[in-house]
């Protein structure tokens, strides 16, 4: 219980010991990279599980370079709002760095809000161990779709999150369950541990709105769906209504009606994480960012019982299904020329090796591949790594056009009116897919429709 504590803080306590540990305060900074003196800057953060890493990082940041960092940190349901303000204002922007979420990064890039970071610096460069996850930040704009192979550098993750499998090892070692594999394994293991109110089988949000579109998608992707053609390549024919996402949809109000709480379709992002603090949470799939909040001892009543694996898949042989959930940090075009250069400077300090491995220990989610294969995954507290560096190769990056945020909307309503047995799985995704037509064609995009479902 105390080394967790001690991992939960371990950056802060970096940013008020390091000088004394390796003597001076130059030999400190010669342990990272030295950017220079910078002004002030500001950072538009969110408040999410693994903010408090990323407020260690920026302390040991300010620590190691003298530079100073404001952060303005607010609810994920705020976000949006705030940087569109900053942006579109005719004034100077506020903030230096702004996190956009990945789902809404294409207005932004299409709307010509963000400086390309190599036209405030021709020399700055995401280095090759930071996973791209789907080239969510650059923009082409010519084929007005998210790419780097020959797009603009807009931004880049500081957190990439992919969903793990959650599971009792503790508890699977004493009723001799296996790991499943697939979610018809997951049902298996969810007869012998429902038994609710104390305990749930199996936990995966059905709140209406993103929380259910994220969800879905590790079913969607397993199953060999997809929510419109090739949308990279101008073809916007909408596919969600195939038999194969109608698979996918069965399975998942399967497993949610079986294995969850009773109100498992509004269950959310943090009801989830507190039912597996408490213990009552067997399996669940969740964001790798919620993790640590399983080891704070000061929430968790099940500090080190939980393990990490891939999701489960649709079959023996088909792959997991793993949506990029990402977020992207970004410099407003609006942003005051000091304000840029510092941006610059604080991003290639935080993409840094040493950096990095500061923010795991600090309770972040690092995005360099080199600190997943490093010697943390090794720790107890980091054994969710293996799984997170698994998964990821299989990760895709959904919604990359400016409909993007508008298609999560109607697609999170028509899977929560199934769930809760409004509409049949079948009407649910033939009313999803005149929806999503509609928002393409008001787009302009060329589109179309599959033959309906049989409802």
């Amino acid at each position: 219980m105390e080394e967790a504590m001690k991992f939960r803080t371990i950056a802060m306590l970096m940013a008020t010991s390091v000088a004394a540990i390796c003597g001076t305060q130059a030999a400190a900074e010669d342990s990272f990279l030295d950017v220079g003196d910078q002004e002030p800057i500001t950072i538009l953060i969110n408040a999410s599980p693994w903010y408090k890493g990323f407020e260690n990082v920026v302390a040991l940041y300010e620590e190691q370079t003298g530079n100073k960092v404001d952060l303005e940190v607010t609810p994920f349901d705020g976000m949006l709002e705030k940087a569109r303000s900053a942006v579109r204002s005719g004034d100077t922007s506020p903030y230096d760095l702004v996190n956009v979420n990945g789902n809404s990064t294409v207005e932004f890039y299409q709307g010509g809000f963000f400086e390309p970071l190599n036209e405030i610096d021709p020399e700055f460069q995401v280095p090759k161990a930071v996973y791209a996850f789907g080239d969510s930040g650059c923009w082409d704009d010519v084929k007005k779709f998210r790419t780097c192979t020959t797009g603009k550098l807009m931004g880049y993750s500081p957190n990439g999150n992919v969903q793990l499998f959650y599971y009792r090892g503790d508890v699977f070692q004493e009723k001799g369950l296996k790991v499943p594999t697939t979610f018809d394994e997951v049902l298996a293991n969810c007869k012998v541990l429902q038994s609710p109110p104390e305990s749930y089988g199996y936990l995966q949000r059905g709140e209406k709105g993103d929380s259910i579109y994220y969800d879905f998608m590790a079913y969607l992707l397993s199953y060999g769906g997809s929510i419109e053609k090739d949308a990279e390549n101008g073809d916007f024919s909408v596919t969600v209504n195939s038999p194969q996402v109608k698979a996918a949809l069965d399975k998942f109000i399967e497993i949610s009606k079986s294995c969850g709480p009773q109100n498992f379709a509004s269950l959310g992002q943090g009801d989830l994480i507190q039912l597996m603090q408490t213990g009552k949470g067997q399996q669940g799939h969740a964001v790798v960012a919620a993790f640590p909040n399983f080891d704070d001892p000061q929430k968790s009543a099940v500090v080190g019982k939980i393990n990490a694996a891939v999701l489960p898949k649709a079959s023996a042989d088909a792959q997991p299904g793993v949506a990029i959930g990402n977020w992207v940090l970004a410099v407003p075009k609006n942003a005051s020329e000091d304000g840029k250069k510092g941006a610059i400077a604080f991003s290639k300090w935080f993409l840094t090796y040493k950096a990095q491995y500061a923010y795991a220990e600090g309770g972040g989610i690092p995005v360099r591949e080199d600190v997943f294969s490093s010697d943390l995954k090794d720790r107890p507290q980091f054994r969710w790594m293996p799984a997170y560096q698994e998964e990821i190769k299989y990760g895709k990056q959904l919604l990359g056009y400016s409909e993007g945020p508008a298609v999560n909307q109607a697609l999170g309503l028509r899977l929560n009116q199934a769930l809760i047995g409004e509409l049949s799985s079948a009407a649910a995704l033939n009313q999803a897919a005149k929806d999503i037509e509609a928002i393409f064609k008001k787009g302009g995009r060329k589109t179309g429709l599959l033959e309906p479902l049989a409802e």
